[in-house]
């Protein structure tokens, strides 16, 4: 099954409108330390299969790296184990929102 893809501008627009966004970010400590989007949690990609235990499958999440390969990887994942999963397209390098150091 394809894993749907936000624009970055809908993101935004979600942030705005303080919808219940639910951003998690996989990129590597160093990558996350250039900064990242204000609310998104910071789970490694190597991370979510244990981070999954923890997560609320009545959730939609949106999956963050830095050009969008990794976290569709991780959008795949979570979409087997019955979670609800987006993809940022594009991901930190199309972003043109907010961002603030972990």
């Amino acid at each position: 099954m394809a894993i749907h893809e936000y624009k970055p501008e809908e993101v935004q627009d979600m942030i705005k409108e303080n919808k219940d966004v639910q951003i998690i970010d996989v990129r590597e400590d160093d990558e996350v330390a250039q900064g990242m989007i204000p609310q998104a949690k910071h789970i490694r990609l190597g991370d979510i299969p244990e981070a999954a235990n923890n997560l609320d499958k009545n959730q939609e999440y949106i999956m963050v790296c830095r050009s969008g390969g990794r976290s569709m990887n991780a959008a795949q994942y979570l979409d087997q184990q019955g979670f609800k999963v987006r993809n940022l397209e594009g991901g930190m390098m199309n972003w043109e929102g907010e961002t603030q150091p972990k």
